[in-house]
Parts: structure tokens; C-alpha cells; sequence
């Protein structure tokens, strides 16, 4: 029985080993069209997605990837939208946006955690008007 799971060991790692690259490249992927997302108009979506292109690392990175946090421009927009709806929740807010829900579930809290904006129920209002 312990040579039989010593086996099932090996075997699973040695296929995690030839994962690893595989996710390592979906990470990069993934970065890069968040990246493009934040270029391109919500209009022109199809053509982000055939433009995907892979980036590379270097080597002394600090594990965290894309841009540094408030430099995007789904944020601003994201801001803008609770200053001029206060209230909105982030289904109504990813209407206005032209994006995806999930999104916005990253990028609020983002926002919250800087002090920007609260939520109060289902609903976003900016800090200043409290």
C-alpha cells in the first residue's frame, strides 16, 4: 500500500511540473488583456481578445503582476460613476461601464480600502459624502 501511494505521489507531482507552464503562461495571458482592457474602448472588445499577446517576466519581480493599484482607468471610472449615482451597486455599475460584474467586485474593495468610497447595504457612495 505505501509503495502504491508512493507512486500516486510521484505521478501527481510530475504532472503538476508539467502544468506549471501552462498556468505560469495563463497568468500572463490573463494580465495582458486586463491590460488592453483598460486601452481600448469597451467597444472594440472582440478585437482586444484577438490581440492577445503574451509578456515576459523578469526575473526579479515582487509576485504581483499588471499595473501598480490606482493607475487604471476602470477605477477612475468606477469613481466617477458612485460620485455622480451614489448608491449604485456594482451590477448597475458594470451596465454603465460596458464591463463584466467580477471586475468590479476586485476593484471596489480596492477603492474602499483606500479610503475613496464605503458600502453601505448593496450599494457604493464616495467617502466624502458622508
Amino acid at each position: 500500500m505505501a509503495d502504491f501511494l508512493d507512486e500516486k505521489r510521484r505521478e501527481i507531482r510530475a504532472r503538476l511540473q508539467e502544468l506549471k507552464p501552462l498556468v505560469d503562461e495563463y497568468h500572463r495571458l490573463e494580465a495582458a488583456v486586463q491590460a488592453l482592457d483598460g486601452v481600448n474602448p469597451p467597444t472594440s472588445r472582440a478585437t482586444t481578445r484577438r490581440a492577445r499577446s503574451t509578456t515576459t517576466r523578469s526575473g526579479s519581480g515582487t509576485g504581483r503582476r499588471g499595473r501598480p493599484r490606482g493607475s487604471g482607468t476602470r477605477g477612475k471610472q468606477a469613481l466617477e460613476l458612485v460620485r455622480s449615482n451614489p448608491g449604485i451597486t456594482i451590477p448597475e455599475l458594470a451596465v454603465k461601464m460596458g464591463i463584466k460584474q467580477n471586475y468590479l467586485y476586485r476593484v471596489l474593495p480596492g477603492l474602499q480600502k483606500d479610503g475613496m468610497v464605503r458600502k453601505e447595504g448593496k450599494g457604493w457612495h464616495t467617502r466624502d459624502a458622508a
